[in-house]
């Protein structure tokens, strides 16, 4: 037998092997199965809802609050101005940590910047109750407004799971940025800086 030959037997091997395979495979590949369609009921919509209302550039969800001097926070009366809401608690450390910061920021604005600063405490979460965010606020010397969520609704419609958390929304009141943990003076400078 020549090489000539070989070569030609080699590649018939080969290509006889490559479409006896090709076609093992097509026969053998299974149907491809169809998802079941799955139904969410009403509570999950609306969670999806809710979570997908926190995207950025979303509309910030409007609510209405009392503040610990007895004042009421309505979000949506705040659109045109830049608004920091930040959610806390006084038995978070870095709660504790980040709220000198905010006092010196809140201490230097002035009405021509156009910047709300709100800190919702989540007063659901404490032990005490008010009378422990008193105690807090006088020690700390905070003269922003803080509205308190006693029931916690607040807190889930804006998903907060982790304190502190802080939403930055902007003039149109959207959603520009959350962030997750404490901030300092020049980040909440850069924050707002950053807004519409």
């Amino acid at each position: 037998m020549s090489k000539k030959m070989i070569g030609y037997v080699i590649s018939a091997l080969v290509i006889g092997t490559l479409l006896f395979l090709m076609v093992k495979n097509t026969v053998e590949k299974p149907e491809p199965i169809e998802s079941p369609v799955t139904s969410v009921n009403l509570q999950e919509a609306e969670q999806l809802e809710e979570k997908e209302g926190l995207e950025q550039y979303s509309l910030a969800p409007d609510f209405t609050l009392e503040t610990l001097s007895g004042d009421t926070v309505i979000l949506s009366e705040l659109k045109g101005k830049k608004v920091i809401l930040n959610f806390w608690a006084t038995w978070c450390p870095p709660c504790k940590a980040e709220m000198p910061h905010m006092q010196k920021f809140y201490s230097k604005l002035t009405d021509e910047d156009q910047v709300e600063l709100i800190a919702v405490n989540v007063t659901d979460s404490e032990k005490l109750g008010i009378s422990e965010v008193e105690n807090f606020v006088k020690s700390y010397q905070l003269s922003f407004p803080i509205p308190l969520d006693e029931t916690a609704e607040v807190t889930k419609k804006y998903g907060v799971f982790s304190m502190p958390t802080t939403y930055m929304i902007d003039t149109q009141g959207r959603i520009a940025q959350k962030v997750v943990g404490p901030l300092d003076e020049k980040t909440l400078n850069e924050l707002v800086d950053f807004m519409d």
